[in-house]
């Protein structure tokens, strides 16, 4: 009989089931990832579209990198990219009243359309007063409408922020804590170099499909294993200690212990033995999906990284990624981005591609008459259920610890970022106090005996 290491399944293979992956291992884990698609990277996967050119292969849905990100760029540097980091200055655009204004700078901000010289300091004051609090826990306990109006006032909170909101929440804004704003605001400002100043946002040369090859050669390198197109049915505790994790198709597979990455859905219908609690709270998260359109287009569209949205459009903002990432990247096209962000049971999520294809470029049109098919090299749509949880009010209270009643079976989901927006480096956070804490209590377990 000799003792061998720690045996982990990892249930989930986007940034956070990897970067679990990766740390375990590096704490001498044996770890085998899996994951239910047929590539590793959920969120951050890459995907072609298909041009008149040939094919283009880009991120999924739109990343960027800030000088602020130190977790995801601790984690590049570890893998050998810091050097194909790319960084630009962003401008940020604002569509209302049929007009498309620039809203970069403080002059730009002062010559806002639709609001008073008093409503523009006011929101000047808003945004300036959240980024200096500290206490995230006191602003959970605040409605976001509630601390919006009473810093920036009625009419402001009804023309600038509801339409915000309502892009990023849905109808869910009204059970949203102001905590949420809170994270927001705190991650946009420590991008900028001065107040409303430019934003400096960077991307790594060939996008999240470099990362994710890196990451997976890394992983290797550590002797992980990774399983993909391998859906988990259940996981549960063995009989004689430890658990099964059964795969659709193949023969339960014995593990010391299992980290399960997915939303709260998916862990509840596969994860046996929860107590009612766990499986209540886990049932009582709220979550928002998304509806997002690619395009390839053979000309720009702005200046602008980001157009906000204020008069009522199908998709909720525009992100021109070509106004950061080099055309050439893209085979010379410019990549826009349209995500519409949708509760998991929206009809808009089952709608056909040409139904959206349809509304979404007649309404961009608007904003831009050049858009028509001729303008448009590939058009492609990408359907998420579960993107991020929301920020309810007293949200961390409700959130699932790590640690379940089932020996050896943790939690670590997106849904336990409670002091932050859904982005990769708070991802990357997670996973590695995740890693780090469990590594701790799992030192404390004999290791397991092989005869």
């Amino acid at each position: 009989m000799s003792a061998g290491p720690e045996r982990w399944a990892v249930v989930g293979g986007g940034m956070l089931g990897l970067t679990l992956a990766l740390r375990l291992a590096g704490e001498g884990r044996e770890v085998t990832l899996i994951e239910s698609a047929a590539t590793a990277g959920g969120l951050a996967s890459p995907w072609r579209l298909e041009t008149p050119d040939g094919p283009v292969t880009w991120d999924r849905h739109y990343h960027v990198t800030l000088l602020s990100d130190t977790a995801l760029r601790g984690l590049l540097a570890e893998l050998g990219l810091e050097p194909e980091l790319r960084w630009g200055d962003t401008r940020t655009g604002y569509w209302a009243q049929e007009r498309l204004s620039p809203v970069s700078t403080p002059s730009e901000f002062l010559a806002l359309p639709g609001l008073s010289p008093v409503a523009k300091a006011r929101l000047a004051a808003t945004i300036a007063v959240g980024g200096r609090i500290r206490d995230w826990h006191h602003m959970e306990q605040i409605p976001v409408a509630q601390w919006l109006t009473r810093w920036s006032g009625r009419a402001t909170f009804e023309r600038f922020w509801l339409p915000l909101l309502r892009a990023k929440l849905g109808e869910a804004w009204p059970d949203t804590s102001a905590a949420f704003l809170w994270a927001t605001i705190r991650r946009l400002t420590a991008a900028r170099r001065q107040g409303l100043g430019r934003e400096r946002f960077g991307y790594v040369a060939g996008g999240y499909a470099k990362v994710l090859d890196r990451l997976a050669a890394r992983l290797a390198e550590r002797g992980v294993t990774l399983r993909t197109g391998a859906t988990v049915e259940r996981v549960e505790a063995a009989s004689g200690g430890g658990l099964t994790a059964t795969v659709a198709g193949a023969e339960p597979e014995h593990f010391d212990r299992v980290a399960v990455t997915t939303d709260a859905p998916t862990a509840v219908r596969i994860c046996g033995g929860l107590s009612v609690e766990e499986r209540e709270r886990l049932q009582g998260i709220r979550y928002q999906g998304i509806v997002c359109a690619s395009l390839l287009l053979r000309a720009p569209l702005s200046p602008y990284y980001l157009t906000y949205l204020f008069d009522e459009m199908p998709f909720t903002a525009v992100v021109e990624m070509t106004a950061l990432v080099d055309p050439a990247e893209l085979g010379g096209h410019c990549l826009v981005y349209l995500p519409r962000y949708v509760a998991p049971d929206d009809p808009l999520l089952d709608a056909p591609d040409a139904e959206i294809r349809r509304s979404f470029v007649a309404a961009l049109a608007r904003m831009h008459p050049s858009v028509d098919d001729e303008a448009i090299a590939a058009f492609r749509v990408s359907r998420v259920r579960r993107v991020f949880a929301i920020p309810t009010i007293g949200y961390s209270a409700r959130v699932p610890p790590m640690d379940t009643s089932v020996p050896g079976l943790h939690l670590v989901g997106s849904a336990q970022i409670v002091n932050g927006t859904l982005n990769v480096n708070e991802t990357v956070q997670l996973a590695e106090a995740a890693a780090s804490r469990l590594c701790a209590t799992a030192s404390a377990v004999p290791a397991r005996v092989e005869s």
